[in-house]
């Protein structure tokens, strides 16, 4: 859903109508200054960017707001420092030479950085991500990161409208979740489904997403 009104009137309606079981993340990737506050103002705690260079920029203008900072681009391992340096949550932990980077760099600033694992549950070879085996084949060396905070999963599903494939995208990282904390790899279980974006957020909260990241849906188009 895009919605078309203005920032505020966007902000209002999806921080009023999404269940407060799942976290709201505006997108703020190409969006200037005025945007992000009037949807703070509005409503949204937390901010996603995409770029680390970019984000930078905005968080010295924007810290003294008290946002939450999640990174949902993909991540380049010479971006990590910077990286780790001001997010909150990095969603795209997409390969294991990122994870070993993010453990790295959090551990020479005495940070335990919260990370999500992002699997490629559609099989597109366009999309990021590890595949589910092999994830669950690198879990035993991932949990030895004693610098890293997973916390949970992500996935970006296909941009299709068949409403099949996409639950089967977000069920498939539920059932995933489900499986790892039934293994008890982790000391506290995975709590965090990050899946669902302007186009599909609906179905995947009725998948049981916990964050849904709408950048369209409420600043509009992006700037380019």
């Amino acid at each position: 859903m895009v919605l078309g009104f203005t920032v505020e009137e966007n902000t209002k309606y999806f921080v009023s109508n999404t269940p407060d079981s799942v976290t709201l993340i505006g997108v703020t990737k190409t969006k200037g200054i005025d945007d992000i506050k009037r949807a703070v103002v509005a409503g949204i705690k937390n901010i996603g960017e995409n770029k680390v260079q970019e984000a930078l920029e905005k968080y010295q203008e924007l810290k003294d707001l008290n946002l939450i900072w999640h990174f949902i681009g993909r991540l380049q391992t010479n971006k990590v420092k910077k990286a780790v340096e001001i997010f909150d949550l990095i969603h795209s932990v997409d390969r294991i030479n990122l994870a070993e980077e993010i453990d790295k760099e959090a551990k020479k600033l005495g940070k335990k950085q919260k990370v999500l694992l992002q699997v490629n549950t559609s099989g597109e070879e366009s999309k990021a991500g590890f595949s589910i085996d092999d994830l669950i084949e690198l879990l035993p060396k991932i949990v030895q990161m004693n610098n890293l905070d997973i916390v949970g999963l992500m996935t970006v599903a296909p941009a299709t409208e068949d409403e099949n494939l996409l639950r089967k995208c977000f069920s498939s990282l539920r059932e995933l979740k489900d499986k790892i904390n039934e293994s008890k790899y982790f000391t506290q279980e995975l709590k965090i489904l990050s899946m669902g974006m302007t186009g599909d957020y609906a179905i995947a909260i009725e998948e049981g997403s916990t964050m849904i990241r709408l950048g369209r849906a409420i600043f509009g188009e992006r700037n380019y």
